[in-house]
């Protein structure tokens, strides 16, 4: 299947798809020499896979397997086409920098809840590399391959029912402990109310009923699944810092964080998102915190 869209006014695609990228292993998001980015997903028609690319000022969309559909009636919400800026005002000059370098930046949204959850549960106080190492690891053993001609080594999220069936000593292998298991099987049997929700409020709602989802996993998947464009990720272990930095040129916390982006209320996350783009980071004062492995323990 094949879809060309024309968007209205300036996008960038690889700044729109790339908050969907695990590592630079991720066997769900790829991007090939010829500037392509390939998507896999489980939509609710099934599994697929997408190919993006950009040619002119056009977006061409190729899609692959069950949920070919799908995946190109929702490419434009996908690619930010929902987003609305008009209320955003910036209010530092360093962020109005990062606009004038980046006016294609939109916001957008899979539609897919527990593609966000998984990894983003994975993700909770560790370091990166660890949880995409775990990511890696799950999708290799329980995913599905990608379908068409996807890059080699590409796979599809599991359904909700197989994230309920890993036994405990593949969840210790992939590096996942108990916790974070437990967590994403609660999560996968209320899986379709989850994909249900249709506002950032009810998400929000439902996700934080769930036993060990917070503040800051509620956010990471809503900034995803809905393109919420205010969902601040509190309680992570670099933003506030960023944020206090480049705004004010000091570190800050949560509650200081809070502070400063609160002219920006209703596109707190669209602020984040511009200091992460600004580049400035406040100077290292120690070693970086170690990559641990729960396998060895």
């Amino acid at each position: 299947m094949e879809r060309r869209w024309a968007p209205q006014g300036p996008l960038d695609v690889g700044l729109a798809l790339q908050p969907h990228r695990r590592g630079s292993g991720d066997p769900a998001w790829r991007r090939t020499p010829d500037g392509a980015v390939w998507r896999t997903s489980r939509t609710p028609a099934g599994p697929c896979t997408l190919r993006v690319r950009v040619a002119g000022g056009e977006v061409h969309g190729q899609a692959w397997g069950p949920g070919a559909d799908w995946a190109l009636d929702t490419l434009p919400a996908l690619l930010g086409a929902e987003d609305d800026p008009s209320g955003f005002t910036v209010r530092h000059e360093v962020l109005a920098d990062v606009v004038r370098r980046h006016p294609g930046l939109r916001i957008g949204r899979t539609g897919r809840v527990m593609e966000a959850l998984v990894p983003a549960v994975l993700e909770q106080k560790v370091v990166g590399r660890e949880a995409w190492r775990a990511w890696r690891w799950l999708l290799a053993r329980y995913g599905e391959p990608a379908p068409g001609p996807a890059p080699e080594g590409m796979r599809v999220i599991p359904e909700p029912a197989v994230w309920r069936q890993i036994p405990i000593w593949h969840w210790h292998r992939s590096g996942a402990e108990a916790v974070r298991a437990r967590t994403i099987a609660t999560a996968a049997w209320h899986a379709d109310k989850l994909e249900a929700a249709r506002t950032t409020e009810e998400l929000d709602r439902l996700l934080r009923a769930l036993p060990g989802v917070g503040v800051w996993t509620s956010a990471e998947v809503r900034q995803r699944a809905l393109g919420d464009p205010d969902a601040v990720s509190v309680g992570d272990f670099h933003l506030a810092k960023l944020v206090g930095y480049a705004l004010t040129g000091e570190k800050t916390d949560d509650p200081g964080m809070l502070r400063l982006l609160e002219p920006y209320q209703g596109h707190r996350h669209r602020a984040t998102v511009l200091v992460w783009l600004s580049g400035l980071r406040p100077p290292a004062r120690g070693p970086r915190m170690p990559v641990r492995d729960y396998r060895a323990f």
